[in-house]
């Protein structure tokens, strides 16, 4: 049961954590979402399209710019949250069939009451885990995946293997595309696994991210756009250039990946664990 500590903020243990929905002084009828602390959602009920968190733009413009404007898109999500991304693919694509895989139950149900979806949108939410939902689904059965699975501040390992992502790019139509958040810090040691991984079954990609992230001068997320067909890098630049926190992409993956080899589910780790302080100071 939720406890109230102000009339402001709701608290509940939820099966993840403890889980904290924050209003934003700011803007009305928005909210953060916070696991233990650390930052997973930002959601304006009255305009899903404005989206708070920086690296949620840069995965919000790859949607925008695969498909013509409004164009409907088969979706899935693994990883839920406040479904900050279902909300705003179902209001710049209206009638875009949407799933969302999230495996805490206890978080959906305080999500679906607290932050109701909009009544039309076709989003499903399934509490599963992601891989075992994957693994279940049918072939080319999706226009986009977005992978953003976090347990607390880290991506589980069994969702970081060129297994767990050979049954993405299954579940991915033959002109879909898989937008992934990887979190990672100097020396970007699991991004670059990650972007070899990805890569090793969706081979046309490319990154989004703050530069001083992408050169491993701080921890930060790095979004990946891959497909099958070449990401469509002009417009990505410019969207990325053009941001209230400016951001840039990375074409040349063989170079970022340096020689790294593609994870296995013999060798995947957890993403690494965010530095102290990181979050002390975010919305």
């Amino acid at each position: 049961m939720a406890q109230r500590r102000k009339s402001d903020r709701i608290v509940e243990t939820v099966a993840s954590g403890v889980a904290e929905l924050i209003p934003d002084a700011d803007r009305p009828d928005s909210f953060t979402l916070l696991l233990d602390g650390a930052p997973q959602s930002h959601v304006d009920l009255a305009d899903p399209t404005h989206l708070e968190f920086e690296y949620v733009r840069r995965m919000a413009a790859a949607i925008d710019l695969i498909a013509p404007p409004g164009q409907p898109l088969r979706a899935l999500h693994l990883g839920g949250g406040a479904l900050t991304m279902p909300r705003y693919l179902a209001a710049t694509r209206p009638g875009s069939p949407q799933r969302v895989v999230e495996i805490d139950g206890p978080l959906v149900e305080m999500v679906r009451r607290e932050l109701p979806l909009p009544a039309k949108a076709s989003i499903r939410v399934r509490v599963a885990d992601a891989r075992a939902a994957v693994e279940g689904m049918r072939e080319a059965g999706y226009d986009v995946v977005v992978l953003d699975v976090f347990a607390g501040s880290r991506t589980p390992a069994h969702l970081a293997s060129a297994e767990f992502i050979q049954q993405v790019a299954r579940v991915l139509a033959p002109g879909g595309w898989l937008i992934a958040n990887v979190a990672d810090g100097p020396p970007l040691r699991f991004a670059r696994g990650q972007v070899a991984t990805i890569r090793s079954a969706l081979p046309e990609a490319c990154l989004v991210a703050d530069a001083a992230v992408l050169r491993g001068r701080r921890f930060g997320n790095l979004v990946v756009l891959a497909g099958r067909t070449p990401p469509p890098i002009a417009e990505l630049t410019r969207r990325a250039a053009g941001d209230w926190f400016p951001g840039r992409v990375e074409t040349d993956l063989d170079r970022f990946a340096g020689g790294t080899l593609p994870i296995t589910d013999s060798n995947a780790t957890a993403s690494p664990t965010p530095p102290a302080g990181l979050f002390s100071n975010r919305k």
